[in-house]
């Protein structure tokens, strides 16, 4: 683990400056107060009941579904997906503060190194689209009917068909062929050298929503696989976490998001003024790219193309975006394959009205449910039924079920009642399953206390509970350290409470002050989470010298047997080596 020397005096006041709850709340609607406490949904999982807490007066955070929690610092880590130096320059630039220069995080320097790289190749491949030689790329930008204006907002350029154009620019810009390579911009050969990732290509850079070139989409001029080929995973580019054209979307006032599936799409709508399309990056939507959507609206429309693969897309994207408490609606593309043929065909009016009557999810659902049989056949509508009554059976609201009860049992042609009471009977069973889960995990007690993060699992969780007791008590009352016959870290059955324990006592000792700011840059980001769910479990200081000899003794204790059940265990294998020995 690389610590960076930033001073805790530094950290202290960034935290300061940095109020939890203004910073949180930029990302997460924080609504619900339970004591001191604020809630919402949490940003790092998919939930509909808010679990993710905030406590102003801690200026700590904590999600008591999926366990992660921390400082301001780590919440940035873990939301923008940036190192510990990172983060901390990010919530520099808010208050207008400068990290002081004392640190040489290699990780952070490289970043930093690839996203200049990123930025310079972007501004080549946007120059190379005026070149004599970009005149194809021109053609096919002028059949798409792509503008000049659209073009340079999205930074649309071209990459020429040449093995070793973009690699000897960005050889003179100072970038070594490594850098290049770690960055996905070239390829090693099959022998030997490198040579341009994108050849002959349109290409569109993808902006994050900070305003960094994190990487790079390029459309084939033509006809040719792949259609759409994308940057690789780099130190900076991850595509399941990463929508494009979200930089520019999040500035809509259109109230909603439209998520399509490809650029040219995207573009062709914000050409058009709906300024608030985006795509995901060559893959279905992800659990991290809803959740990213979700920080910016609270309706998603679908606009994926009309087909088979766009249908079944379409399905997958509402299971996913209804998990997060999102309003989606579906466009019924007819007449055109996706929203750019649509608009070239019908105009941006024709597209508005579409919007403005986009289906309900529900509806959308509903309707490919029914798509699938033939309501003729008796056996075929008692199927459809079946399967109607399981989607309606998972619908929150009791009104909502009724009202689309009604509507399958008009399609069948069969009573309500048996509909409703048919959902009502499935949505019981389904209720039963989950309060089923749900007392069978409360029965198991040592399985509750474990981590969320299973690399960090107690093997001794009498001892683990007593040693999150001891860090507990240092964190509060850090003059305890100075009492006698603490255990040492090696003594702790748990090495992540050990680095924890370490970490706390190590600034206790010294004098210095306990956050996490403080500690962030010497835990993982695991050992952070642990460390901000054992701070939730109640300590009572009134006794904490008893409550501290307490602790030392069960861990001593627990240390003691052990040891013993390991003599045994020695003990016993040297028996059956022993001639004769059948245990």
């Amino acid at each position: 683990m690389i610590l960076i020397p930033i001073p805790d005096s530094f950290l202290n006041e960034l935290v300061d400056r940095n109020d939890i709850v203004d910073v949180v709340s930029s990302y997460v609607r924080l609504s619900k107060k339970s004591g001191s406490n604020l809630f919402g949904l949490c940003p790092f999982h998919s939930e509909k009941t808010p679990s993710f807490s905030v406590s102003p007066d801690k200026q700590i955070y904590h999600c008591f579904g999926c366990g992660k929690g921390g400082g301001v610092i780590n919440f940035i880590m873990e939301i923008e997906n940036l190192s510990f130096r990172d983060a901390v320059e990010f919530l520099a630039r808010r208050v207008n503060m400068t990290v002081p220069e004392e640190a040489n995080d290699r990780e952070s320097q490289k970043r930093s190194r690839m996203l200049a790289l990123n930025k310079e190749a972007a501004r080549f491949f946007y120059t190379q689209l005026s070149t004599p030689g970009g005149e194809e790329a021109r053609r096919y930008m002028a059949q798409r009917r792509i503008g000049p204006a659209t073009a340079k907002n999205f930074g649309v350029g071209y990459a020429p068909d040449s093995w070793e154009s973009l690699r000897n620019a960005m050889r003179d810009k100072g970038f070594s062929d490594q850098e290049l390579f770690e960055a996905g911009l070239v390829r090693r050969g099959k022998t030997s050298g490198f040579y341009d990732t994108f050849r002959k290509r349109l290409m569109f850079p993808v902006i994050d929503v900070r305003g960094n070139v994190i990487g790079f989409s390029g459309r084939i001029l033509g006809d040719g696989e792949p259609k759409y080929m994308n940057s690789p995973e780099t130190l900076v580019f991850n595509k399941s976490q990463n929508l494009f054209a979200l930089n520019l979307a999040k500035k809509s006032k259109s109230g909603y998001i439209i998520l399509s599936e490809g650029n040219i799409d995207v573009v062709s709508l914000h050409q058009a003024g709906f300024d608030s399309a985006v795509a995901s990056l060559g893959t279905s939507l992800t659990p991290e790219q809803a959740r990213l959507l979700s920080r910016y609206t609270g309706e998603v429309i679908i606009a994926y193309d009309n087909d088979g693969a766009g249908v079944k897309a379409a399905q997958r994207a509402i299971g996913i975006l209804e998990k997060l408490d999102l309003k989606v609606k579906v466009l019924a593309l007819t007449g055109a394959k996706d929203p750019d043929e649509f608009i070239k065909l019908r105009g941006p009016d024709a597209f508005r009205k579409l919007l403005e009557g986009s289906e309900d999810q529900v509806d959308y659902r509903l309707r490919a449910v029914r798509e699938k049989y033939d309501l003729s056949s008796d056996e075929q509508k008692v199927a459809f039924l079946k399967e109607a009554s399981e989607l309606l059976a998972r619908l929150p609201g009791a009104v909502e079920r009724q009202v689309y009860a009604m509507r399958v049992a008009e399609l069948a042609s069969v009573k309500a009642e048996a509909v409703t009471d048919e959902v009502e009977r499935r949505r019981k069973r389904l209720l039963g399953r989950a309060r089923q889960e749900q007392k069978r995990a409360q029965e198991q007690p040592e399985r509750q206390m474990q981590p969320e993060d299973r690399a960090l699992r107690y093997d001794d969780p009498a001892s683990a509970a007593a040693e999150q007791g001891l860090i507990r008590l240092l964190y509060l009352e850090p003059e305890l350290s100075r009492t006698d016959g603490l255990p040492a870290p090696e003594d702790f059955s748990s090495s992540a409470l050990a680095d924890i324990y370490r970490a706390v006592l190590d600034k206790a000792r010294r004098g210095e002050a306990i956050s996490a700011a403080t500690l962030g840059s010497s835990l993982s980001s695991g050992e952070m989470n642990l460390l901000v769910q054992l701070l939730q479990q109640p300590e009572t200081l009134a006794h904490g010298e008893r409550a501290l000899t307490d602790y030392i003794n069960r861990i001593r204790e627990r240390r003691e047997q052990k040891a013993g059940a390991d003599d045994l265990r020695q003990l016993s294998e040297k028996l059956r080596q022993k001639k004769g020995y059948k245990g």
